[in-house]
């Protein structure tokens, strides 16, 4: 499927809307033409969230015009707004209901068992048998390995950190992966660089912000990681992990950022000297795909994305490029080479099926 989904036009877009957004109403619409309707139920965090939310609605514009359609979006301030929300678009006569992120995963079950001939498509959430909701699903532990090996081999103090917005698999799949990455470098390189805030072993333990949209706990929780050592951070938390890219910059240059789903250099450019890189995943693609397909009546299947396939990535390293040394470079290729291959087994319980 690889070029059927267009990274690099879609962040750029993304960049674009997000510098536009400001505060997001409830609703917006875009395209004015009488095609199909794509409706689009937002999480948590919020559609100017620079992170998956905001890239699910760059996704449902693109594919309402290649639809000569129209895209809209209602917003989720809690999870008591997910049914809500979903039975005003179904009876609005959406043509198809894109609801993004993992937690509308129960919602939306109910929502299609209700109404059989309602299309529903779903970000972060496997396909549903039986029920017409076609899932999207990324191996970010994939690209978190790459990340995780990254970070190990530029940090200085030899203490590297992570921390999720929520307890669930579409958010622990990155830090497992990142805590998997150092551990390999740990073992090729016989370092013994430590990982604060995760071990997939002790997840009770880990460290989580209970929210999306959160700065001042991320900027918090980013501080307390710094007191102890930790110089790169990877925050998997949506907005929350803004608060930590405040931290890094505050520290003048000693601490930086790896950041989540979309390239952050272009979806929150004002923290570009800190992103060392950023952990992609290519939901603005999948959603495009999806709107099209469903738009023209193909809209069956799954959609499982990797780095083999484009669905996930590494970032280019914008500033920090002339800092990554040319070997880390192609070591970071043979990984990605190795991962395809199966000669790097990922461990994380968190991946999806397929």
């Amino acid at each position: 499927m690889s070029k059927g989904i267009r990274l690099a036009a879609g962040l750029a877009g993304l960049a674009l809307l997000v510098s536009a957004c400001g505060e997001a109403p409830d609703e917006s619409k875009e395209g004015t033409a009488e095609g199909p309707l794509a409706c689009m139920v937002t999480d948590t965090g919020g559609i100017d969230d620079r992170s998956f939310n905001a890239a699910a609605w760059v996704g449902m514009q693109a594919g309402a015009k290649a639809t000569s359609g129209k895209a809209e979006y209602v917003a989720s301030t809690n999870e008591n707004d997910y049914i809500p929300n979903i039975n005003e678009l179904v009876n609005k006569g959406c043509d198809t209901i894109v609801t993004v992120g993992g937690l509308m995963g129960d919602a939306t079950t109910e929502a299609a068992k209700a109404h059989p001939d309602q299309q529903f498509a779903i970000v972060d959430s496997p396909s549903v048998a039986g029920q017409k909701i076609y899932g999207m699903e990324f191996n970010t532990a994939q690209s978190s390995f790459q990340a995780g090996y990254l970070a190990a081999s530029m940090s200085k103090s030899g203490k590297v950190a992570t921390y999720g917005g929520l307890a669930i698999p579409p958010v622990t799949i990155f830090m497992d992966g990142f805590y998997e990455g150092v551990q390999y470098f740990n073992e090729k390189k016989g370092k013994k660089v430590e990982v604060l805030g995760w071990d997939p072993a002790k997840p009770d333990s880990g460290s989580i912000a209970g929210a999306f949209g959160d700065l001042a706990k991320g900027k918090s929780i980013a501080k307390g990681f710094i007191e102890q050592g930790a110089d790169i951070i990877f925050p998997v938390a949506g907005g929350t992990g803004l608060g930590s890219a405040a931290a890094a910059k505050e520290s003048g240059g000693k601490v930086s950022v790896i950041w989540v789903d979309t390239d952050g250099c272009e979806s929150a450019a004002d923290y570009c000297d800190v992103f060392l890189t950023s952990v992609m995943k290519n939901v603005n693609g999948a959603v495009e795909q999806a709107v099209t397909k469903a738009g023209s009546g193909e809209l069956t299947g799954s959609y499982l994305g990797t780095l083999e396939n484009g669905g996930t990535s590494l970032a280019p390293f914008h500033e920090f490029d002339s800092k990554v040394p040319a070997d880390l470079k192609t070591e970071l290729d043979q990984i990605k080479t190795d991962i395809a291959s199966g000669t790097i087994s990922i461990k994380s319980v968190s991946q999806p099926k397929g």
